[in-house]
């Protein structure tokens, strides 16, 4: 019985029950964040910073990756959530609902159903329309980002360098993979979004939605390697509706408010070269701990580029 009460609990808030699990809202919150520079922080004092420096909202991660990464212990979240009063993000394994569960008990604003962390379950995404609490969900095309808003997630993140190295070289070719198959569709006849919309392997509704609006349905972001100021402005000027700042931010320098706060204005002024420079000046220093080697890059043109 036991374990057909846990079944039953997962399945008791069924994908109709919109006064609870209402998409439009979920979706009407990550659009609070729309603009703004989201940060990973893994303490209380880099949780202070942050929320000093400009951040809407805070991803909390496990200061320590070592092995299996799982999301972050609840007593970490509720610590920061006391203490802060800017929205608080915290991440899940993919497909790892009972993880979502707990997170969403706990509080949390919102749930990252990440790829950054080691993957719960290699052939299914959690089905985010059984929460209330709004998801976020990597990808790395089109397809990917509209098959995950059709399981219930209200932004979508897409997501380039992995290993916190300060490479933007994969997030740029993400991002603009996404924009380059939204331009292609926006210039497509009606006849052709059906054999689209199954080449690409997304359901055809939003992809005519997607066509309508030209741009995603819901918040996008961009992360991974976003470490100064160009960086932030350069995912706005691709398009992005904000970024995903890694905790390197804290980890190298002497002075991590100065860059949180560097690109927290250049995502806000990302057009204003002025206010570009002026947070650009000063951080080569800030950023010796994150430069790749030469030998970790592979040549342009190599690779099929």
């Amino acid at each position: 019985m036991a374990e057909d009460g846990a079944v039953t609990l997962y399945k008791a808030t069924s994908i109709t029950d919109a006064k609870k699990n209402s998409f439009s809202i979920k979706a009407g919150l990550a659009q609070m964040l729309r603009g703004g520079a989201i940060v990973e922080v893994s303490t209380l004092s880099q949780a202070k910073i942050a929320e000093e420096a400009g951040a809407c909202c805070l991803v909390i991660t496990e200061p320590n990756r070592q092995g299996i990464s799982r999301m972050p212990d609840p007593s970490i979240i509720k610590q920061i959530k006391r203490c802060v009063l800017i929205p608080v993000m915290a991440r899940s394994r993919v497909g790892h609902f009972v993880e979502a569960q707990i997170l969403e008990r706990v509080g949390v604003d919102y749930i990252d159903e990440s790829e950054v962390l080691a993957i719960a379950d290699e052939d299914n995404f959690i089905n985010k329309h059984n929460f209330g609490c709004p998801f976020v969900c990597g990808c790395k095309n089109l397809g990917d980002a509209l098959r995950r808003v059709r399981e219930g997630a209200a932004m979508i993140r897409t997501q380039g360098d992995l290993l916190g190295t300060g490479n933007i070289a994969e997030t740029v070719k993400n991002v603009r993979s996404v924009m380059g198959e939204i331009r292609i569709l926006n210039n497509m006849d009606e006849d052709e979004v059906f054999a689209f919309s199954k080449e690409i392997a997304a359901p055809y509704d939003l992809v005519a939605q997607t066509k309508q609006m030209g741009r995603l349905p819901v918040v996008h972001f961009a992360a991974g390697g976003i470490v100064t100021p160009a960086d932030a402005a350069l995912m706005m000027q691709l398009g992005c509706d904000g970024v995903f700042v890694g905790s390197e931010m804290f980890d190298n320098g002497s002075d991590p408010y100065k860059r949180v706060r560097g690109i927290v204005e250049a995502v806000r002024h990302y057009n204003d070269p002025h206010v570009l420079v002026e947070n650009s000046c000063g951080l080569e220093e800030q950023m010796a701990g994150l430069n790749v080697s030469e030998e970790t890059m592979e040549p342009f043109g190599e690779g099929g580029a």
